[in-house]
């Protein structure tokens, strides 16, 4: 038994926005999307969107709030990592869309990958490598 493949779920407060973005600026083709959900995909690499909008929790008891797992704070807490094949060209085109992390720069790890990352919109983390 072996594990193939996993599908990164990341929460976003705007699913326009946080779509677009991956379509615009990364190259992802919009799959499917419906109140709440998007499926992107590019090669083969797929992102699901998720809408971190509830916003009732806040109202619903102020001493015990009860949380839907989709509150609003919840949007830009995810990361994820994607494997690519030509790092060092991906890097040249995303470098000058100016949405690297602060300390996203292409570089060389100890663990043996050359990498960067980006943020989406709400500030999760999408980190693109490749394998030295």
């Amino acid at each position: 038994m072996k594990m193939l493949y996993a599908i990164p779920s990341l929460p976003v407060s705007n699913m326009e926005r946080s779509a677009a973005f991956y379509r615009d600026k990364l190259g992802f083709t919009l799959v499917f999307q419906k109140e709440g959900f998007a499926k992107l995909q590019r090669d083969a690499v797929e992102i699901h969107l998720w809408g971190a909008t509830d916003e009732d929790w806040r109202t619903r008891n102020s001493s015990s709030p009860v949380l839907s797992g989709a509150e609003s704070f919840i949007a830009g807490t995810g990361s994820c990592r994607i494997g690519v094949e030509g790092v060092n060209e991906l890097y040249r085109v995303i470098q000058p869309l100016r949405m690297l992390h602060p300390n996203g720069q292409l570089e060389d790890m100890p663990w043996g990958t050359r990498e960067f990352g980006v943020l989406d919109p709400d500030n999760n983390l999408v980190t693109f490598f490749e394998r030295l």
